[in-house]
């Protein structure tokens, strides 16, 4: 399904990767995996996951040291990451959670447990992903109904001015480029013309203006669209 989250899930242990990669995609998630540190940063740079799931006891590169460049990247730094390790130690926990980890889970866990844990992450920086209502101003949009009001007047979206919508909603402010509103809305493996992308930004303001109210969707001369 286009539009649904990317979890990269960084574990050297085969087996351990799989699982995790089952799992995820059972709750409806996308999913890329790496074992080694490099690759999962070449993963990162090329298409930006939505949650990070990093182990510890990486080969060559440890998660700690994964963990550090991602967070101390402009372009990366905001991507929740949740470690992985069999060290259970408090000291262990408090550098993970220092070196900017967002969560820190201790080995063996539940698959149950760090699934919600996924959510929860999910929910701070996507929360449509997860059926969350979301409001702007005048405009609510109701992921559990699949429904937009503007000022209580309930609106008519096709499905992919819904998911463009929903983009815009869960980051107020940011400017979205074509490529990145493509891998979002269309899906990372769908090819489509990036002109696409203007056909229905135009459908989905001819729409949230119907009635007379003001265009919130801002056009940033050369480098994309932004709600507000």
């Amino acid at each position: 399904m286009a539009g649904e989250p990317l979890i990269l899930v960084v574990e050297d242990e085969p087996a351990q990767r799989e699982v995790l990669a089952y799992n995820l995609r059972s709750e409806g998630y996308a999913v890329s995996t790496a074992g080694a540190g490099d690759e999962a940063l070449d993963l990162i740079r090329e298409t930006p996951p939505d949650v990070i799931v990093l182990d510890w006891m990486l080969p060559h590169v440890s998660g700690i040291e994964i963990c550090r460049q991602i967070k101390s990247s402009a372009g990366t730094q905001k991507i929740p990451v949740i470690m992985l390790s069999a060290r259970s130690e408090e000291t262990d926990k408090i550098r993970g959670l220092e070196t900017g980890a967002d969560d820190y889970v201790v080995k063996p866990y539940s698959v149950a447990e760090l699934m919600a844990r996924v959510k929860t992450q999910l929910r701070r920086t996507r929360p449509g992903a997860v059926g969350e209502q979301l409001n702007y101003k005048d405009i609510v949009l109701d992921m559990a109904e699949h429904r937009v009001y503007r000022e209580g007047e309930s609106l008519s979206l096709g499905p992919t001015e819904f998911r463009l919508l929903t983009a815009f909603m869960e980051r107020p402010g940011r400017v979205w480029s074509r490529e990145q509103l493509l891998d979002r809305v269309w899906g990372h493996d769908i090819y489509v013309d990036s002109r696409t992308v203007d056909v229905h930004v135009g459908r989905l303001r001819k729409t949230l203006r119907s009635t007379g109210r003001e265009d919130p969707i801002r056009t940033v001369r050369g480098a994309g669209y932004a709600l507000g």
